[in-house]
């Protein structure tokens, strides 16, 4: 397939794995208080507002405190893009059973990659266990998780809670999950996909944001050039 500016590939990355089931089956119980805590800030519409959010590529925002799904061939390109807009470390959770990795030459191109702390968990259940555990920590500002499919409701407010309580603790943090094809997690704060559409002599990506609870769906054109990214508006 045809790299895009990060370095990724159909050759080196696969887009599909095997069929697993990914929820917390750990049942992890936490003090009472601090869910109730988590659950007294306000998500509704008119608190989303009020919430801190992280610039992303210019113009656009993700929501501090909330979990919000990347998909497409080009998710982890987007990913990389989101970290150039926070500072330290980033966590990089993805399936130990599979020998996809991030392309270092790809990674460079955004950010240093001595920032990526990476986790490989061996099975299914603790992707998100461990997605969980870091947002609610308030030790990162953001926390990527590679999935093989998309969770369902249950995984993703549970991600959504531990996300508000870490925010009770220190800054608030962002999550992502990376999910193939269309996605499609139920839940999330909202849904991004980027795919190529590189050209003779551009390097281009289109840019779509599918869903959010705040702001209509969009297409944008993404360029990179001397300058850097560029957002045109399709």
């Amino acid at each position: 397939g045809q790299a895009d500016a990060s370095g990724f590939d159909g050759n080196q990355i696969r887009e599909e794995g095997p069929p697993h089931r990914i929820e917390n089956i750990k049942r992890t119980c936490y003090p009472a208080r601090m869910n109730q805590q988590a659950t007294s800030l306000d998500l509704s519409r008119k608190g989303a507002q009020a919430r801190p959010a992280l610039p992303f590529l210019g113009a656009l925002r993700l929501d501090c405190a909330r979990v919000h799904e990347f998909c497409g061939p080009s998710r982890r390109t987007l990913a990389l893009m989101a970290a150039r807009s926070v500072a330290g470390p980033v966590l990089w959770i993805s399936p130990g059973w599979l020998p996809d990795r991030l392309n270092p030459q790809g990674v460079v191109a955004f950010i240093q990659p001595g920032r990526l702390v990476f986790v490989q968990p061996r099975r299914a259940e603790d992707l998100l266990w461990v997605m969980e555990e870091a947002l609610r920590s308030a030790a990162l500002a953001l926390v990527v998780a590679e999935l093989p499919e998309p969770p369902g409701l249950t995984p993703v407010r549970r991600l959504h809670l531990a996300a508000e309580a870490g925010a009770l603790l220190g800054p608030p943090a962002v999550g992502l999950v990376l999910t193939p094809g269309d996605g499609g997690a139920a839940g999330v704060e909202s849904r991004w996909h980027l795919a190529p559409a590189h050209a003779s002599g551009l390097t281009r990506w289109r840019l779509e944001r599918r869903r959010a609870r705040m702001e209509p769906p969009k297409t944008w054109e993404l360029r990179q050039s001397a300058e850097g990214l560029r957002l045109l508006g399709a």
